[in-house]
């Protein structure tokens, strides 16, 4: 990512249904987002700003800023799933929704199709505001709310919105943790049939 636009691509996932979750994922199994460069990457894998946006102004900062937020919709999500307030958590991610978010504009490329762009700078309160009202819109809808759920794999905390015909979905991911279970299930049956 040596230019710092939103093209460079890093294998990041972004399947559990909403932004603030996908947020929350990137400390499983370990943490994802372990420098400037790695948040770079989310955030142009994100959908958050469009593709060739310059990002060279995320720095250590913004890593910070970003990781503190986390811990907030985190910490929020999980208090929610519980039954629990976290009174502190909400406050905080309130105030960062505050901030007007990125602003998309279409402009005509040189062959004169249109192309997504941003109105102004990047920001860093912008992009915190996009997760942190993603994160309240997510647990004030309460329908998106019903469909919320902790991944069933073992070791596995991420929680997704489960959108699955008859909200049958039981892993953040069946091709990470469902194939995890599927292997583990298939290895104890072998087990047995060897005893």
């Amino acid at each position: 990512m040596a230019s710092g636009t939103a093209t460079a691509s890093y294998e990041m996932r972004f399947d559990s249904g909403r932004i603030c979750l996908d947020l929350v994922a990137t400390t499983h199994p370990g943490e994802r987002l372990c420098s400037a460069e790695r948040l770079r990457a989310w955030i142009a894998g994100s959908g958050l700003v469009p593709a060739g946006t310059p990002l060279a102004a995320v720095d250590e900062a913004w890593l910070a800023a970003c990781r503190e937020l986390r811990a907030d919709i985190e910490r929020l999500v999980g208090a929610e799933l519980d039954g629990r307030p976290a009174d502190a958590a909400l406050a905080r991610v309130n105030a960062r929704a505050e901030h007007p978010p990125p602003v998309p504009r279409a402009v005509r490329a040189e062959d004169g199709t249109l192309l997504r762009r941003l109105r102004g700078p990047l920001l860093r309160a912008g992009v915190l505001s996009a997760l942190s009202r993603d994160a309240l819109e997510l647990l004030t809808d309460p329908v998106a709310r019903a469909g919320l759920r902790r991944c069933e794999g073992d070791n596995c905390r991420i929680v997704y919105l489960d959108t699955s015909r008859g909200r049958r979905r039981r892993w953040c991911s069946s091709e990470v943790c469902g194939n995890r279970e599927r292997v583990a299930r298939h290895r104890r049956r072998a087990a047995l049939a060897r005893t």
